[in-house]
């Protein structure tokens, strides 16, 4: 298996509620989306997808239940310092709940914060000097 992530897939309550929280925060729909069943979003060179709990789960072959924290944290990574707070900002304006205000990082030396999506999704956005970012937002991790 080649170490990289291609799509990642988000399984929310309301599609319709995710769409406009994410289209919110500036991603736009691909046009492979499928109206009212699943909706994809360019990102960098991976892909994200918004679909229903139920139809993730089935097609996963688990049970439906589920809540809480998920074990997973998406992260988005910043060039700039103060991005952090601004893009929580922006996150907590579209719907969000901010479970961390942005603070300097005592695991590196940077400044991260977390939100959660409306499907309680967390998302790190963070500022790390020592992970390049490349034109694109590619992220390059040190050797």
């Amino acid at each position: 298996m080649e170490p990289r992530v291609s799509l990642i897939t988000l399984g929310v309550a309301d599609l319709g509620r995710a769409q406009v929280f994410y289209e919110a925060l500036g991603w736009r729909r691909s046009g492979a989306s499928v109206a009212g069943e699943v909706a994809f979003y360019q990102a960098g060179g991976l892909a994200l997808a918004l679909w229903s709990w139920r139809s993730l789960a089935a097609d996963a072959g688990l049970p439906e239940e589920g809540g809480g924290f998920r074990r997973v944290a998406l992260a988005h990574n910043v060039a700039d310092r103060a991005d952090v707070d601004r893009l929580l900002a922006e996150a907590a304006a579209a719907g969000a709940v901010i479970t961390k205000l942005a603070q300097d990082s005592p695991h590196f030396v940077g400044r991260s914060g977390y939100f959660a999506d409306p499907d309680g999704h967390l998302w790190e956005v963070a500022w790390n000097p020592a992970f390049a970012l490349g034109p694109d937002g590619a992220l390059t991790l040190p050797p």
